[in-house]
This record gives C-alpha cells, structure tokens and sequence, in this order.
C-alpha cells in the first residue's frame, strides 16, 4: 500500500504548506506541460520565473541561445499535442523519500511539508505542486504562445488559451 492510499485508507489528510494564489486550472496545467516541452526540446530547467492568469501568461528560461522561429512553432506545436491526448492529471501525496528521481524539489520552500504534493500528467510530466489543476487535458483548450523575446539569456514565452 502506498502512503497516499495509507493516508485516505486512516481518514487522515496530509499537511502543506499553504499556498498564496488561486490558478485557474487549465492555463496552471498549461505551464507544466510548457515547462516539460521545454525541458524536452532544449534540455532547459522548468521555467525560472512566471506569471498565471486566465487571460495570459508568461514564463521565463535560460537558454544559451535565443530559439529560432521554427523552434518557437514546435514549442507551440508539442503542447498542444500532448493537450489533444486527452491525459488524465492526477495528484499523488508523497512523503519526501519517496520523491521519483526526476522530480525537482530545488524550488521548494525550505520550510515545505514532509509530504509532498505530486501532479502527474499522464506520463508527461511529473513534479511537486499545491497549485490548482484540471482532471484531464481535454479540459485545457488550444495552446497559443502569442509572443516571444529574449534579452540575457532568458526567453520569456507570452501564451494564451483559446477555449
């Protein structure tokens, strides 16, 4: 039995840190898939810096170089790919022994819990998140990075969903 089903199994509910914001869902879901397609196609870390609103969002990563045009269009292209998959999102609590080893806890609070909270998407992506989520991609609607720019080695990617 794994210490998620220990804890709902005891009635017992796991304790973190609180949290400051309210996401909306799909667009909070939206970053993590971008964070992955990063990560996937530049080798990058998750974004450094971000902002999530409904309306639009942004999201900051050092790269070495600036990306090219069509590595922008990709970007777009393999998020909304993995959107269309229609991937459930699931939360796992975990304590921090547990943690899989590509998991990033470096920006963690260092007063987190002991217990982590776990978002997966499908088989995606994987990390440690209190923020808000949908249950399933096919709730996020298209993905559309409305613009880019790069100065110091931070590319700062503006999207927008189209529901």
């Amino acid at each position: 039995m794994d210490f998620y089903q220990k804890n709902y199994n005891a009635m017992e509910q796991p304790t973190l840190n609180t949290h400051n914001k309210q996401e909306y869902p799909p667009m909070h879901t939206a970053e993590h898939i971008l964070n992955q397609t990063m990560i996937r196609i530049f080798g990058c870390e998750r974004s450094r810096n971000n902002h999530i609103e409904r309306k639009k969002s942004k999201c900051d990563y050092t790269l070495a170089m600036a990306p090219t045009l069509e590595q922008i269009t990709e970007i777009e292209k393999r998020v909304n790919e993995i959107i269309s998959q229609n991937l459930p999102v699931t939360v796992e609590f975990i304590s921090r022994s547990e943690v899989p080893d590509n998991v990033d806890l470096s920006k963690l609070p260092e007063d987190a819990s002991q217990t982590l909270r776990i978002v997966r998407i499908g088989n995606y992506d994987t990390c440690a998140c209190i923020g808000l989520h949908v249950n399933n991609t096919s709730e996020i609607g298209r993905f559309r990075i409305i613009s880019t720019d790069f100065q110091n080695n931070t590319l700062r990617i503006r999207f927008k969903l189209d529901e």
